[in-house]
């Protein structure tokens, strides 16, 4: 499993999606996180909204294996749910 962020700077739950996926990553849980700073990269709100198909409203954006989870919350979640909180230990 894979998991990509799209954040921006100073938002402090792309902090904590980082700070999660780092240690799934350091426990194995997943195969690696790529954090992609929006604002240096030049992409935009409507530029998510494009590849998501529906309305993006908040960062971070994150996405699984290339599917669209959702925010921060959604990405906790998914992570309770797949059982990899055996692995790590959640904010």
């Amino acid at each position: 499993m894979f998991v990509v962020i799209f954040g921006r700077p100073g938002c402090p739950f792309c902090v904590f999606a980082q700070e999660l996926a780092g240690r799934l990553e350091s426990a194995g849980a997943i195969e690696g996180f790529r954090y992609v700073d929006m604002h240096a990269e030049g992409l935009t709100k409507a530029d998510l909204e494009k590849t998501i198909g529906k309305p993006v409203h908040t960062v971070p954006q994150i996405f699984i294996d290339q599917a669209h989870i959702g925010g921060y919350s959604e990405f906790e979640q998914h992570v309770r749910e797949h059982g990899l909180l055996e692995a790590v230990s959640v904010r």
